[in-house]
């Protein structure tokens, strides 16, 4: 588990077959098997290096996310070492496994902060996002400031700290960031639906859209 902040700014190439990642002597030292969150993926140390680690990247991790075309042309990443449970949890909650891909559509540098709109490449996700939300860019954590109403576009706004520390700062209109949604949203859509089952919902249709006061108030919440 990772939390969404940032403590280094590294660079990934291939390596037969695999990928390298340096960057990592601001959370050093690193063990075999220790897991690394590289733009919001979780990959697992293989084989140590000066300043970094050798992985073994998944045909699935390349297809679902940006790591491969990063690789190949030396691209910067972000970096954040597994949470331990004595850590501070300053962001939120993030598992390292993208859910998908989404494009800048806008940026706009603002008096006292930065403006990004982010389309998902899979709109199916959009339910997971609402005003306030959390998420995950490139393993960033980052606060929704406003979204569509379905969620399949949405705004950050983005303080000069994370703006400068991350790899924010070289975004460009038309790039591709790596999008993992907040596990508290997934967690809510299956305690509904398995809600919506026991209340006889058998035959396979999603219920869960009845939600409202009454409902809650029959489920102990008041």
């Amino acid at each position: 588990m990772f939390t969404g902040l940032v403590q280094s700014v590294g660079r990934i190439e291939r390596r037969a077959g695999a990928v390298v990642v340096w960057g990592c002597a601001p959370f050093a030292p690193l063990a075999l098997g220790d897991s690394v969150a590289v733009d919001g993926v979780c990959l697992t140390a293989a084989e140590l290096i000066a300043d970094g680690f050798r992985a073994d990247v998944s045909e699935e991790t390349l297809r679902r996310t940006t790591l491969g075309r990063k690789a190949d042309r030396g691209g910067a990443v972000n970096l954040e070492p597994a949470l331990r449970l004595s850590d501070r949890l300053g962001g939120h909650l993030v598992s390292g496994h993208v859910d998908a891909t989404g494009e800048v559509t806008h940026l706009e540098s603002l008096p006292h902060s930065w403006a990004v709109s982010i389309r998902w490449s899979e709109p199916r996700f959009g339910r997971y996002v609402c005003e306030k939300a959390s998420i995950a860019v490139d393993g960033i954590s980052l606060t929704v400031a406003d979204c569509s109403a379905d969620g399949t576009t949405f705004s950050l706004a983005v303080i000069p700290h994370t703006w400068e520390e991350t790899t924010l700062k070289h975004l460009a209109v038309g790039d591709i960031v790596n999008l993992e949604a907040d596990q508290l949203a997934r967690y809510a859509e299956r305690l509904l639906h398995a809600a919506a089952a026991d209340d006889g919902n058998t035959d396979g249709q999603d219920k869960t859209e009845s939600l409202s006061a009454s409902w809650l108030a029959d489920h102990g919440w008041s």
